[in-house]
């Protein structure tokens, strides 16, 4: 499969099977996310994996809205970066978030980039910090987001080519 295959291929993916994920593809989708590119290569991120169905559950409830999800999910990564080694949290976390999303798309693994950071709860507190308690995380940590993964509940459409928006791009002369 080519790059541009999974590329089309990747949907967010909200409901999920019973199914667990294969070991191997849970390796794999955490090497992705080792081999994301940091800012002067610092590699700051960790990657906390819950599978622990009451904890899920919790995760689930850390924001608003969109966490839902979390709840029906087999398994999920907490993508966490300290912020004592890398200022580039963000842009980091954020780049292995969609290495992971791209490993999981090419291996029919259904997955869903759930939004923390700058989010709140239905009561208004830091979603962050909600899922810092969950975790029982140190301050210094920073949390991007956490990926929901599970084998896919039905069909999962690729994007088509003709989906693009080519007038988003632009050339400077």
């Amino acid at each position: 499969m080519e790059l541009i295959d999974i590329l089309l291929k990747r949907r967010s993916v909200r409901r999920f099977k019973d199914d667990d994920i294969k070991q191997e593809d849970l390796e794999k989708i955490l090497e992705a996310g080792l081999l994301a590119p940091t800012s002067r290569n610092r590699k700051p991120c960790n990657f906390l994996i819950v599978e622990n169905r009451k904890t899920l559950e919790k995760l689930a409830k850390s924001k608003e809205s969109g966490a839902e999800m979390l709840a029906g999910c087999n398994k999920a990564i907490v993508v966490v970066a300290n912020t004592l080694i890398s200022d580039t949290w963000i842009e980091d976390s954020s780049i292995a978030l969609g290495y992971m999303h791209l490993m999981a798309a090419s291996l029919d693994v259904g997955s869903c980039w759930v939004q923390i950071h700058l989010r709140k709860t239905a009561d208004g507190k830091d979603a962050e910090r909600v899922v810092k308690e969950i975790t029982g995380l140190d301050d210094y940590f920073r949390i991007v987001g956490i990926l929901a993964l599970g084998m896919p509940e039905g069909e999962v459409k690729p994007h088509m080519p003709e989906d693009m928006d080519k007038s988003k791009i632009h050339f400077l002369v």
